[in-house]
């Protein structure tokens, strides 16, 4: 019988290696989850290639399938339906033959389309996803061998579809919570530039004429605004250009990531609101993990990851490194200063009586309704800001111009 070399992660979060005897690569998968390990790789020893690699179906398809761009939102529906036909008793290859005659997106069509062909060949399914990384992510990826090693792939694809649908619930929330302010502010600068560009000249002219003397020196100041505006109007789409551009290379680079997240959590309204979403994001996806059957370790490495916030996701590595050390994870947690301690009490008591997952479920559910209320809060401080903002323009521009009008009116009594 043939030998295959496989890596495996234990139920400890510890990496195995050895050899499994097995008639095929499937096989082997089979015999390792039995052992309740979760491989990793596992290769023929007559073979220097990974075992489950080579089957990948028409790979012409494949190169296409991977320029496919699909969003959140799509990747969550597919999720939805596969879990559910999976519920309902179909096997994989057939749920996903269904969901592939309903795709109408081409780029979506051919991904589910190579997965089918995938699955045909004898691999499985997450050897399939496992070629789409811009799709389905790490923690997408890692639940699904976890929910394939247990046996439970409904099951975990119905955590994931619902982990999704709510992840994305909260980032269409606090997008929408930014419109608003993001409107105003693009109508009140399209408003003044008209004023500055083709009102204030025409006052200038009226000035000129009429007005005998140094005109006050509010207007002198919007009319060298006006002349500006007039001249340089190309360097002000620039000037925006190079801030964006210069924000997106400060983003993406690792220290000024770091610093601009360290400065959102320090902000007033917006910190609480970044607070909030992280812990809610840390809390649901690490309680999803753990549901599926991921060990600890492993989920402190995924959720890190996706936290969305990497001043966080610094102090989470520091509690996996601790944690791996053999400590509980609430010590750590409560020490790394990045969420209140209220949250590492509940992960405490969750962690005494067994139950770690729903206790970080009801936390997230927590925290998804206060991220909820602070996006209301935050919309309802923007909007009085913004008021007074507009008032104070508009007022200047209104009493710069009518400043030199009563001198006028003056001269005619």
């Amino acid at each position: 019988m043939p030998k295959f070399a496989f890596k495996a992660i234990d139920a400890k979060g510890k990496e195995k290696s050895g050899k499994i005897d097995a008639a095929s690569s499937q096989e082997a998968h089979a015999k390792l989850s039995a052992q309740g390990l979760i491989p990793t790789s596992v290769t023929s020893s007559n073979d220097s290639s990974p075992a489950a690699a080579p089957a990948a179906a028409t790979p012409t398809n494949l190169k296409v399938a991977q320029k496919a761009r699909i969003s959140t939102e799509e990747r969550a529906v597919f999720t939805r339906q596969l879990s559910t036909l999976l519920q309902a008793g179909l096997p994989l290859l057939r749920a996903l033959e269904v969901i592939l005659r309903q795709q109408k997106k081409p780029g979506f069509r051919d991904v589910v389309g190579y997965l089918v062909d995938n699955v045909k060949t004898g691999n499985t399914f997450s050897d399939g996803i496992a070629q789409f990384p811009k799709i389905f992510d790490h923690l997408y990826l890692n639940m699904v061998r976890a929910g394939e090693a247990s046996g439970q792939l409904d099951t975990v694809l119905s955590r994931l579809a619902l982990f999704q649908e709510k992840a994305e619930r909260i980032k269409k929330k606090v997008q929408s919570a930014m419109i608003y302010p993001a409107v105003v502010i693009t109508v009140a600068v399209g408003i003044v530039s008209l004023l500055m560009v083709f009102v204030v000249p025409q006052f200038e002219k009226i000035f000129k004429t009429m007005v005998k003397g140094a005109l006050p020196e509010a207007t002198q100041i919007l009319i060298m605004i006006s002349n500006f505006f007039k001249s340089y109007w190309w360097a002000v789409p620039l000037i925006i250009f190079v801030l964006v551009s210069a924000f997106k290379a400060l983003r993406a680079s690792a220290k000024g990531g770091r610093m601009l997240d360290r400065l959102t959590l320090r902000t007033p309204v917006l910190g609480n609101l970044a607070s909030k979403v992280a812990i809610s994001r840390f809390t649901r996806t690490f309680g999803t993990l753990i549901s599926s059957g991921v060990p600890m370790l492993e989920a402190l490495s995924i959720v890190r990851d996706v936290v969305g916030n990497l001043h966080v996701g610094d102090a989470l590595a520091k509690v996996h490194d601790r944690v791996r050390d053999g400590e509980n994870l609430s010590a750590p947690l409560s020490q790394a200063k990045v969420f209140p301690d209220i949250v590492a009490a509940m992960i405490e008591v969750g962690e005494e009586t067994g139950e770690l997952s729903p206790m970080c479920t009801r936390i997230a559910d927590n925290y998804e309704e206060e991220v909820d209320n602070a996006v209301n809060g935050m919309t309802k401080t923007i909007e009085p800001i913004m008021i007074v903002f507009l008032a104070v323009v508009v007022g200047f521009i209104v009493i710069a111009l009518f400043l030199p009008m009563i001198g006028i009116m003056d001269s005619f009594k």
